[in-house]
């Protein structure tokens, strides 16, 4: 292993609101940080998109630019992380046909769901993938595209996501990681790490698929032209990567199997490390980091997204602002309940049509009754989460809290008080990027395959007191969704009649 102060190791996350990366040396330090926001495309209900060529290159560009303005060394090598799974069509040159369409959040393709489940058969999909087919599932998303874009269909040559899309640009290779390739149910087998080629042919025919790779493998090195667009040095080896939500994980330490990574962000996300693939109605069940190992991972369509919504409705003022007001308000906002299912939901509930729900709102709730009860609500749907990843055979020994909601300490102390559990926060909460450059370094042999970066600082404890009011509005929670989902439906249909008129 080399351990020279002037090889440096590059990491870029592409996230859905912005594209952040870090430069570190081979021991985890931190040189550099730069952050570059982007926006999100809503073109209709239901559809959730970033440009590909603004918002993921650029982003790209933009942060390398500004990260090597500040190195103080050689950047040896550069691994990206992103959203996911996503689907990018573009052309035999990686060229895109149209805007990426986002992981679980775009629900465009609820009819061809029921259509490949009906065609394959529930028990069949989860025997092959793990995992039922549902908003988050590339494969219905293909045939979305086949059915309603035929034109961009007949030029699409390749299928990327937002790392491999950034891969392919800077080295030519079509890859794609394990982890992601077992989101694009049904056409991945999780327990063979391969495609299943007899359903990718009838879903995408005609279409070749990337080469699987695991993440800290190199898919090739910085071409020429790649490098005059990114100041990077050529030749430099570019790593696979992974979904961002993996790359967090081991920036963190979530390598082994019970350890379980929550990430607070615009969507609430969680990870947990297991030995064997465990499959699952109501979470995805997918490949791990590396060889041999599986994931249970699992996500809400919204959490972060309901405290800006709220910031916005209250004039604009400061999450800070907001987050004072709540504090001021004791445990259960005042019998004040969210469902927080303002974008549908994916796990564990997988309902494109479900809807939000503010439950109990009287003349005495202000502001800061509102923005606790998101937070609240986005706790009891993580009670929710985990309980589900229990019943799925998950063993949760160690939770370690990441992301920027984990800043403040309202909103874990929230977390920690609803599932009666404590998390663990870490030194560095750079994110996804900071992963990537540990898998970079591992990649190149400039770290050891089983470094660990992170440093525990700081343990959130459940406060016992609080039990008795989070178990009884957890209860409420859980009644909400069945009372209201028929009704909720009938409003999604309207909205969507609306929308097209």
């Amino acid at each position: 292993m080399v351990e020279s102060k002037s090889e440096l190791l590059l990491g870029v996350d592409i996230g859905t609101s912005g594209t952040s990366g870090v430069i570190t040396r081979p021991d985890g330090e931190v040189v550099a940080t730069a952050e570059k926001d982007h926006n999100v495309r809503l073109p209709r209900p239901g559809w959730v998109e970033h440009d590909a060529e603004d918002d993921w290159w650029n982003g790209f560009v933009d942060v390398c630019s500004e990260l090597l303005e500040q190195a103080d060394g050689e950047v040896a090598a550069v691994s990206i992380s992103g959203i996911g799974p996503c689907l990018l069509a573009a052309d035999g040159d990686g060229r895109p046909l149209r805007p990426g369409i986002l992981y679980g959040v775009d629900t465009r393709a609820t009819r061809e769901v029921e259509e490949l489940t009906e065609r394959y058969g529930t028990e069949e999909i989860m025997e092959v993938g793990g995992n039922p087919l549902t908003s988050q599932s590339v494969g219905p998303k293909i045939l979305w595209l086949r059915r309603n874009e035929p034109e961009v269909w007949r030029e699409t040559r390749h299928l990327l996501m937002a790392h491999t899309f950034i891969v392919h640009r800077l080295t030519g290779e079509y890859v794609l990681d394990h982890p992601s390739a077992s989101m694009c149910d049904p056409i991945y087998d999780v327990g063979q790490y391969r495609w299943v080629e007899g359903w990718a042919e009838e879903i995408a025919p005609g279409l070749e698929l990337p080469e699987l790779r695991w993440p800290s493998e190199a898919a090739g090195v910085v071409t020429r032209e790649a490098a005059e667009k990114t100041g990077l040095p050529a030749g430099i080896p570019v790593i696979t990567g992974s979904t961002d939500a993996f790359s967090e994980a081991v920036s963190v330490g979530v390598r082994e199997p019970g350890d379980l990574m929550l990430m607070y962000g615009t969507t609430m996300a969680t990870l947990e490390i297991s030995e064997q693939a465990l499959a699952t109605r109501s979470l995805w069940s997918t490949a791990g980091l590396f060889e041999e190992t599986y994931a249970l991972f699992a996500a809400m369509s919204t959490s972060g997204a309901l405290t800006d919504w709220v910031r916005q409705i209250c004039g604009g003022k400061s999450f800070g602002e907001l987050t004072e007001e709540a504090r001021q308000v004791a445990s259960g906002s005042g019998g004040l309940l969210v469902l927080p299912y303002f974008a549908g939901e994916r796990t564990p509930v997988s309902d494109p049509k479900a809807r939000g729900v503010i439950c109990g709102l009287t003349l005495s709730h202000g502001q800061g009754h509102l923005y606790r009860a998101m937070l609240e609500a986005t706790a009891f749907g993580v009670r929710h989460l985990f309980e589900a990843m229990g019943e799925a055979g998950g063993r949760k020994k160690r939770l370690v809290a990441v992301g920027g909601g984990t800043k403040g300490g309202l909103w874990t102390q929230i977390v920690s008080n609803t599932i009666g559990e404590p998390q663990e926060l870490p030194e560095q909460n750079i994110g996804a990027s900071y992963g990537d450059a540990l898998l970079a370094g591992i990649a190149t042999d400039l770290v050891e395959a089983d470094a660990d970066w992170s440093r525990i600082v700081k343990t959130v404890e459940p406060d016992p007191s609080q039990q008795e009011i989070y178990d009884e509005l957890y209860a409420v929670y859980r009644d909400l969704y069945s009372a209201t989902r028929d009704q909720a439906h009938t409003l999604t249909d309207i909205q969507t009649r609306q929308s097209e008129a």
